[in-house]
């Protein structure tokens, strides 16, 4: 992916389902329309439940991968 400039980084490494989805809801409330928050979980939950809160959101997801045991989320807050 290319270099997207992160304003906010949430690490919820640990957290099991909803607390990754309620942190990033929080997160993205606090920064600007157009900027991207990046979000680390570890639930492999997290994969379906990112991809369903971006599509009842709105909020467009640029990135969804897998690093080592690592789930990296980038969302770009659109509203």
């Amino acid at each position: 992916m290319e270099d997207v400039q992160v304003a906010l980084k949430i690490d919820t490494k640990g957290l099991s389902c909803p607390l990754p989805i309620i942190r990033a809801k929080k997160g993205i409330e606090s920064i600007a329309i157009g900027e991207v928050m990046e979000v680390l979980a570890t639930d492999p939950g997290s994969v379906s439940d990112f991809k369903a809160w971006s599509r009842a959101t709105g909020h467009e997801l640029l990135q969804a991968e897998q690093i080592d045991s690592v789930y990296v989320y980038r969302i770009r807050r659109s509203k």
